[in-house]
């Protein structure tokens, strides 16, 4: 599957194109993973060419088996973040997890809010290989710029998740959106 998607420009900002990863794109990756900010609420962040070639390998997997749809969000032909749409363990739950991030030269733009809105629509309604009814994203309570690009995009904040640690040190927030 090699869907593209497109965020219309605004008066101050070009047009996006939400595509699949590529192997070109490794550089760009390691590059935007260098961030201190960004590395603040990663998980796993890529040190490497090698490890952004094994997770762009890794994307187009998720794509081939429909399970994650995982998109670099493109302006003027450069990537500036990454929007995801992840399946649950459960297909018949038709719910899924989005999640995204913004490069440091790219935020404050609202890049992250256009491609999350994009990409919401696009998975509640339009495509057809996981039929979804609900779509939620996670963040920790302290990033607070996720917090604002949620509710922008019409995502209610359903509940404040506990901390798991290692993985998720701190309490999380859970946001919402329902198809319609």
């Amino acid at each position: 599957m090699n869907t593209v998607l497109y965020v219309n420009p605004t008066a101050s900002a070009p047009t996006l194109s939400l595509r699949p990863w590529r192997a070109e794109d490794t550089a760009a990756l390691v590059a935007a993973h260098r961030d201190p900010l960004m590395r603040r609420w990663m998980i796993t962040p890529l040190v490497s060419e090698a490890d952004a070639r094994r997770w762009i390998d890794d994307q187009d997997r998720g794509w081939a088996d429909g399970v994650r749809f995982s998109f670099a969000i493109v302006e003027r032909d450069q990537p500036v973040g990454h929007i995801v749409v992840k399946g649950g363990a459960d297909p018949a739950d038709a719910s899924a997890e989005v999640g995204y991030w913004t490069s440091a030269e790219a935020r404050g733009r609202g890049i992250a809010s256009r491609a999350l809105e994009r990409v919401s629509r696009w998975a509640l309604g339009a495509q057809r290989v996981m039929p979804l009814a609900r779509l939620d994203l996670l963040h920790a309570v302290g990033n607070h710029a996720s917090c604002r690009v949620a509710e922008k995009c019409r995502y209610v904040l359903s509940s404040v998740l506990p901390a798991q640690p290692p993985l998720f040190p701190s309490e999380g927030h859970l946001h919402v959106r329902l198809r319609g």
